[in-house]
C-alpha cells in the first residue's frame, strides 16, 4: 500500500546522515532570516520564527517537492507591512489564514500547471534578481548603529574583523567539498567561525544582538478580529496578493530545484501544502510565508533530497526557540552572512550572462526587466507577471508577422490562397491585406490546411472576408477549416465548401 506520509523512504541518492546534517544547517540559517523578515513587516521576531517552524514542517510533510524549504519570506513581509501598520497583527493572522484557503483552492483546482506558462527568460530574470536581492540584504551586516541610533558603515578594525570572518566562512564553504563531502560545508563553516569567535572572545555582532529568539511552543490563537463583511473587505485584497506571491515564488522555486536535481515535483500538491501551511501558521501566531529559495538551495547543495531534511530543520528551529536560544544567540552574524553570500553566488544563473550575445534580444530584455523589477521593487509576483505579459506580447508580435499566403490561379480559372501561419488577434490585419477582392476571379478558394484559427478575432476576420466577397458577387470556398470555426461564421451556409474527411479536428475556444 502506498504510504501518504513518505518521510523516511529516502530516494537512492539520499542518505540519512546527509538529510539530518543538512536540516541542521538550514535551521541555523533560518533564524536570522525569519527575524529579519518579521522586523520588516513590523512584527515580533517570534512571529517570523513561529511561521518558519509551522510552514516548514507542514510543507516538508505534505508538499510536492521533497528537499524544498519553506518559511517566513521577505516577499510576504513586503505585502503585509502596510496592513500591520494600519490594523495590527490580528488582521495579519486572519489574512494569512484566508490566503491559505485561496492557495488550497488553487491546488485543488489544479491551477499549479499554469506555472508552465512562465518562459525560461523570466525564470532567469527571477533567479538572477533574487540572487542580487539576497546579496544586497547581506550588506546590512556591515553596518553598525551610532550613538544616536543611525546606521552607518563599519570602519577600522570592526570592519576588517567582519570582512575576515565572512571571507573565512566563504572559503570553508568553497574549499571543504574539494577535500571531503562527508560533512556539509555550510554547517562546518558556521561551527568553525562560531568556535573562533567564542574562543578568542572577538567583539563582533551576534544573533542575540539583533533580537532574542527565546520563546515557547507556538500558541494556538484564533485571530481576534470582528467576524463581518467589513473585516473581510479589509483582509481579502491582501489575502489574494499573499496567496499569489506565495504560489508564484514557491512554484518557481520548485521548478528551479527540479532542474538542479533532475527530478519532477508536483506543483498542485505543493500549492495545497502551501495553503495548508499558511492556514496552520495563521492559527499558531505566524506571519505567513512560502518557499525560500536561499534556504532551499542550501539544503539541496548539502545533498538533501528527501522530506526528512525539512522536517529536521523545522523541529530543530523549534528546539532552538524553546531550549537553545542562549547558545544560538552567540552565533556570529558574519558566519550567516558568508553563508548567504555563497548562496547568492550559487543562485545566480551565470550561464545567462555568457549567453547574452547568443540568446534572442527580446529574451535578454525580458530577463533583465524581470531582474530589475525584482531588485528595485522587491515584488516577485509583479516581476514575474510583467515578464510573462511582455513575453506574451513579443510572442504575439512575432507570430503576427508569420502569416503568409501562397497565391495561384489553376487551369479552371479559380484563384487559390493557401494560408500559412496562425490567424489570431495579432495577425488579422495582415490576413485581410493578403486578398485582392476587386481583381480576383469569380471563384476563390482559401485553404487553411497549413493555418490555424486561434481565437475569436480570427473568426471575425473570416466573417469580414466572406462578406467582402459576397458584396463583390463572387463565390468563396473555405477549405480545411475546423467545424468550430464554420459554426461561428455568419454566412457559412452560403459560402463554405469543405472536405469533411480532410478537415482538422483541432478546437477553438468558442464559449461566448
Amino acid at each position: 500500500m502506498k504510504r501518504i506520509l513518505n518521510l523516511f523512504d529516502l530516494p537512492k541518492e539520499a542518505k540519512l546522515t546527509t538529510e539530518v546534517l543538512s536540516g541542521l544547517t538550514v535551521s541555523l540559517a533560518l533564524v536570522p532570516e525569519a527575524i529579519a523578515f518579521a522586523l520588516i513587516a513590523g512584527l515580533s521576531p517570534l512571529t517570523g520564527l513561529y511561521a518558519a517552524f509551522t510552514i516548514g514542517l507542514v510543507t516538508s510533510i505534505f508538499g510536492g517537492r521533497p528537499g524544498m524549504i519553506s518559511g517566513a519570506t521577505g516577499a510576504i513581509a513586503v505585502v503585509i507591512v502596510s496592513l500591520a501598520q494600519t490594523h495590527g497583527v490580528e488582521y495579519i493572522f486572519a489574512t494569512v489564514v484566508l490566503a491559505g484557503f485561496i492557495q488550497m483552492a488553487a491546488g485543488f483546482l489544479r491551477l499549479g500547471k499554469f506555472i508552465r506558462l512562465v518562459p525560461h527568460s523570466v525564470m532567469y530574470g527571477f533567479v538572477n534578481g533574487l540572487a542580487i536581492v539576497i546579496f544586497m540584504a547581506q550588506l546590512g551586516s556591515f553596518k553598525t548603529a551610532s550613538v544616536d541610533g543611525a546606521l552607518g558603515w563599519m570602519t577600522g578594525g570592526e570592519l576588517y574583523l567582519m570582512v575576515g570572518l565572512v571571507l573565512l566562512t566563504m572559503l570553508i564553504i568553497w574549499g571543504l567539498p574539494k577535500l571531503t563531502r562527508a560533512f556539509p560545508s555550510s554547517l562546518a563553516a558556521i561551527l568553525v567561525v562560531t568556535a573562533i569567535v567564542l574562543a578568542l572572545d572577538l567583539d563582533t555582532t551576534s544573533v542575540g544582538d539583533i533580537s532574542s529568539i527565546k520563546g515557547g511552543f507556538p500558541p494556538f490563537h484564533i485571530p481576534d478580529i470582528p467576524f463581518s463583511l467589513e473585516s473581510l473587505a479589509i483582509i481579502a485584497p491582501y489575502a489574494f496578493i499573499v496567496a499569489g506571491v506565495g504560489l508564484i515564488e514557491s512554484l518557481l522555486t520548485l521548478n528551479l530545484i527540479d532542474e538542479i536535481t533532475e527530478t519532477r515535483g508536483r506543483s498542485n500538491k505543493e500549492a495545497v501544502a502551501q495553503g495548508l501551511a499558511n492556514v496552520v501558521t495563521g492559527f499558531f501566531s505566524g506571519m505567513g510565508g512560502c518557499a525560500m529559495i536561499g534556504q532551499s538551495l542550501i539544503n539541496i547543495s548539502a545533498g538533501a533530497r528527501a522530506r526528512l531534511s525539512g522536517i529536521v530543520a523545522s523541529v530543530m528551529l523549534l528546539v532552538f526557540i524553546m531550549f537553545g536560544a542562549e547558545y544560538i544567540e552567540q552565533m556570529p552574524i558574519a558566519a550567516l552572512t558568508g553563508l548567504m553570500i555563497m548562496v547568492a553566488i550559487g543562485t545566480f544563473e551565470w550561464a545567462s550572462v555568457r549567453a547574452l550575445g547568443k540568446m534572442p534580444g527580446h529574451d535578454n530584455l525580458v530577463g533583465i526587466l524581470v531582474a530589475a523589477i525584482t531588485v528595485f521593487m522587491h515584488n516577485l509576483a509583479l516581476a514575474v507577471l510583467i515578464g510573462v505579459i511582455v513575453s506574451a506580447l513579443i510572442f504575439a508580435w512575432e507570430n503576427a508577422k508569420r502569416i503568409r499566403a501562397r497565391k495561384y490561379v489553376d487551369d479552371d480559372g479559380v484563384k487559390h490562397y493557401e494560408m500559412y501561419g496562425p490567424l489570431f488577434f495579432g495577425s488579422t490585419q495582415a490576413f485581410g491585406d493578403k486578398f485582392d477582392v476587386l481583381n480576383d476571379p469569380d471563384e476563390v478558394i482559401i485553404d487553411f490546411r497549413e493555418s490555424r484559427v486561434s481565437d475569436m478575432s480570427g473568426i471575425e476576420a473570416l466573417n469580414r472576408i466572406t462578406e467582402r466577397y459576397l458584396r463583390a458577387g463572387k463565390t468563396l470556398h473555405l477549405r480545411h477549416l475546423s467545424k468550430d470555426c464554420r459554426r461561428l461564421i455568419a454566412n457559412a451556409q452560403d459560402v463554405i465548401d469543405v472536405n469533411i474527411i480532410e478537415d482538422p479536428t483541432y478546437k477553438v475556444a468558442v464559449e461566448i
